[in-house]
């Protein structure tokens, strides 16, 4: 059992929880806190997906949350479609389970079309409803490349952008990536057809944004308006989380922001020990809220990329404490900030484990050194 944060009060309604508060609360949310019992399947849909912009990112990820996870887990899963690659929240690439892949995709529609504005100049005289039943009969006729896609796309309509008509086809169609692509120590093309035609059943009516709050809240609360904004990549929530007020918990942060929660979720101790885990580029935890200092500390910010390279992170205390990578015969870990004696062997225990539970057959040195190189 987790103890309940005891917040101090101000003049405000609601009570103050600090970067401390949020940040136990959140790991907890994330399953990083501690390492959860639950199956794979069951934790992807908790987190509302895993962030896959690569192939690898979620099976580091779910090896960071979860108790006797392997990755042929996560793997069976995809390859008997019980989850998929899909773009998503923030236009970006997800796994998530096949329910949520049919009715979520729905969800964040609006910001797909939005998202085509972009290239309106591009598809100048392209009956966008046309180009999407084109696409789908040539992704369902047999998994296209994108490349493949673009080019009969563009015997259609020659005189429109290549790269446009392939955007168009994206937002305006659940285009879920086949495998073997994703499946782990597999490799493989992207690949694209309909989450109806993998998934063998029709998408979904998007769920109410109510629903989703209170998901969302489990997830990643407490957190604000702008974070779930953030989170999905929609704007105009703000009525959602009027409606469902009388049944939330509401708080504020150091900030005086006001934040949201589902008032029975685990709010653990802000002094509540974190152990030291390893997150792969991209993890939802540094991606999901507007305000990340819950997380990030202000002097860590940006310092896990380099122009267009995203590095692997790991975290200390519960927050950012620098960057890792994988070379053919070693873990290197690099720390932002010193680190005592016991947080160094902490962590060296936990690459051990992670090690053993992603790369059991191979044999790696843990050391300390540099990932980002310092010109």
């Amino acid at each position: 059992m987790t103890k309940r944060s005891m917040p101090k009060t101000t003049t405000a309604t609601s009570p103050v929880l600090s970067i401390r508060d949020l940040n136990r609360a959140t790991l907890q949310r994330q399953l990083l806190l501690r390492r959860s019992p639950l199956d794979a399947k069951s934790a992807v849909g908790h987190l509302l997906g895993l962030q896959a912009q690569n192939v690898k990112p979620p099976y580091y990820a779910l090896a960071a949350r979860l108790d006797g996870f392997g990755p042929e887990e996560l793997s069976a899963l995809m390859a008997d479609r019980e989850v998929v690659r899909i773009v998503t929240m923030r236009s970006t690439i997800h796994t998530h389970t096949a329910d949520d892949c049919l009715t979520l995709r729905p969800l964040v529609q609006p910001a797909r079309d939005r998202e085509l504005t972009a290239f309106r100049k591009g598809l100048a005289g392209v009956d966008l409803g046309r180009l999407a039943a084109l696409a789908r009969e040539l992704v369902e006729d047999e998994p296209r490349t994108m490349k493949d896609l673009r080019e009969a796309l563009l015997a259609e309509w020659p005189d429109a952008d290549p790269q446009s008509l392939g955007i168009a086809a994206r937002c305006t169609l659940p285009l879920v990536q086949v495998t073997p692509r994703g499946l782990w120590g597999r490799s493989g093309q992207v690949a694209l057809t309909t989450a109806e035609h993998w998934l063998g059943r029709p998408a979904e009516a998007a769920p109410a944004v109510d629903a989703t709050v209170l998901r969302y809240l489990a997830a990643f609360g407490p957190a604000s308006v702008k974070d779930m904004q953030t989170w999905a990549g929609l704007t105009r929530l703000r009525e959602a989380f009027e409606r469902l007020r009388p049944q939330l918990a509401t708080f504020r942060d150091e900030n005086g922001v006001e934040l949201f929660d589902l008032p029975d979720a685990p709010r653990p101790d802000a002094d509540t020990p974190a152990p030291p885990r390893f997150l792969p580029e991209f993890d939802n935890l540094l991606l999901s809220h507007a305000d990340r200092t819950r997380v990030v500390p202000a002097e860590y910010r940006g310092r896990s990329w380099v122009g267009n390279m995203v590095h692997r992170t790991f975290l200390v205390d519960g927050f950012l404490a620098g960057v890792w990578r994988l070379t053919d015969d070693a873990l290197v870990i690099e720390p932002f900030g010193t680190l005592g004696g016991r947080e160094r062997e902490e962590l060296v225990q936990e690459g051990g484990r992670m090690l053993a539970t992603m790369h059991p057959l191979s044999s790696y040195d843990i050391r300390f050194g540099t990932v980002i190189p310092h010109g």
